[in-house]
């Protein structure tokens, strides 16, 4: 499974990418929306600490639920469908809701890219999908690395296109 590091970064990465490249406009994504979209990208392991926090905590004896609910669509639609509830109300609150379903939508991305084994459909249906690339690769360094590489990538990247100075 990719570190929480790496949840949170390609969000981060990604969310700036596109309001650098795409929208080519920095009101439209502030600062801080790029920064809850980064913490967003850990929303789907939820799932753990609350595990953790009922069985070992409360002394419910639950059963392992990783990557049940929080890894679905039925999750990002959930979420989605908060944000489009809250267009009408307060659209601030409702691009923000949109900036987290995009922090959690790409965290389960990556979990389908990268570990596979997401069960996208729950609770219609118990097979779980993905491409498992880190699996495949068979680089146990590239596992623990990756966090480094893309944060070593990304500074590079703002350096390079004098934007560092928006993170500082």
């Amino acid at each position: 499974m990719p570190q929480a590091v790496v949840h949170v970064l390609f969000s981060i990465i990604v969310l700036d990418l596109i309001r650098d490249h795409i929208l080519k406009d920095k009101r439209k994504i502030p600062l801080h929306y790029i920064f809850i979209g980064g913490v967003a990208g850990l929303l789907p392991d939820i799932d753990v600490p609350l595990f953790w926090l009922l069985s070992n905590f409360l002394g419910f004896n639950v059963p392992w639920f990783h990557r049940i609910f929080t890894h679905t669509l039925l999750f990002i639609l959930l979420l989605l469908t908060i944000s489009l509830i809250y267009y009408d109300l307060s659209r601030k609150t409702s691009e923000i809701f949109l900036i987290i379903t995009f922090g959690a939508a790409f965290h389960i991305f990556l979990d389908w890219l990268l570990v596979g084994a997401v069960a996208l459909l729950y609770p219609f249906s118990d097979a779980t999908y993905g491409l498992n690339l880190l699996g495949k690769l068979k680089i146990p360094l590239a596992v623990e690395g990756l966090e480094a590489i893309v944060l070593l990538w990304w500074l590079w990247h703002e350096e390079k296109t004098h934007k560092i100075s928006d993170f500082i």
